[in-house]
């Protein structure tokens, strides 16, 4: 063999060692166990790791929350995961660039997780949704992520998004067919809609809120489908896969759970106490995003690049850290 041929061989064989090292780097990242803290939690509350999931998303609170299916089949509190970061302000999202983190409904499968993640782990939300593409709206790649920096995504830190990764990917593997995640602006109580009723978005948020109290009321997973330009929940249509989300709804049979009729009543009656009582939340322009207290507080302290080291095991870099700073979505 010449020198030349030997010294190509050599370089690929290092080439192939490298690529197959940083494969197993990936594989054993998307496959780090749920934390045993966390089990053992799941345990007390009559959950598995089997257990089907669904996640909520609040970007006013910067928070995210997993539920779990209890041993009664209704979903039940697991966790709340302290957001680090979200870009844009309070709103759907509806253009590609305009760094909107979005506002909606949406369904997480298996083929959406993504174990080669810059950003260490990531899940895709599949925006724009059916609903979403219809009205328009452009987008591609909204994921839950580690790190601390977003442009349109939810970045919650390497340590947290490996924690909801894993609980994810347990539940899908386990036979859940997708998870429902619900991206909401705020928690949708009558306190806050009273608040926010002065914004544009309003009647968007209102339609929101009806998935929102399905849940709040029955503790189960709302229906959601399509038609007439806005979500619609719970409702048998006899063919709900062909929808036009725009046209106008078919007839369709729905009975309203008494849970959340009276749910609705009693939050009509607080929504009118409240109006009295609140300030309108100021509607800005402009603003980039919002920051859980406390990575704000870390990032008030300890400055942007500790943040980033805190926060992401490569280091990314905080996005927009002044921005960060003069959140105006703090509740």
């Amino acid at each position: 063999m010449s020198l030349r041929l030997t010294a190509v061989v050599a370089v690929l064989a290092m080439c192939l060692s490298g690529c197959v090292s940083v494969m197993d780097e990936f594989a054993d990242r998307g496959n780090v166990p749920i934390p045993a803290t966390l089990v053992a939690q799941m345990s007390e509350k009559g959950m598995s790791p089997a257990s089907p999931v669904l996640i909520r998303i609040f970007k006013e609170e910067s928070e995210l929350e997993i539920w779990k299916q209890d041993r009664t089949g209704e979903f039940a509190h697991l966790k709340t995961y302290p957001m680090c970061r979200w870009s844009g302000s309070l709103g759907p999202k509806t253009t590609s660039g305009d760094r909107q983190a979005p506002e909606g409904f949406y369904h997480v499968t298996a083929a959406m997780l993504n174990p080669q993640s810059q950003y260490h782990l990531s899940f895709n939300l599949g925006y724009p949704n059916r609903l979403e593409s219809a009205l328009g709206y452009t987008g591609a790649s909204l994921m839950v992520h580690g790190a601390c920096s977003s442009a349109g995504c939810f970045a919650m830190t390497d340590e947290g998004v490996e924690e909801i990764y894993a609980v994810v990917r347990d539940a899908l593997g386990s036979g859940q067919q997708s998870v429902q995640v619900q991206s909401l602006p705020f928690r949708m109580n009558a306190r806050n809609m009273a608040r926010h009723r002065g914004n544009a978005n309003m009647p968007f948020w209102n339609n929101l809120k009806e998935g929102y109290d399905i849940f709040e009321a029955t503790r189960r997973q709302p229906q959601v489908s399509a038609c007439g330009r806005r979500y619609v929940f719970d409702m048998m249509f006899a063919d709900a896969a062909s929808l036009d989300p725009l046209a106008a709804c078919p007839v369709a049979e729905q009975s309203e759970n008494p849970l959340v009729a009276a749910l609705r009543a009693t939050e009509a009656v607080a929504y009118e106490k409240a109006i009295s009582a609140e300030t309108l939340a100021p509607v800005h322009a402009y603003a980039d995003g919002g920051m859980h207290p406390t990575f704000r507080s870390l990032l008030e302290k300890r400055g942007a690049d500790r943040l980033s080291k805190m926060s992401s095991r490569t280091r990314v870099p905080v996005s927009r850290p002044d921005a960060a700073l003069v959140d105006p979505h703090r509740p």
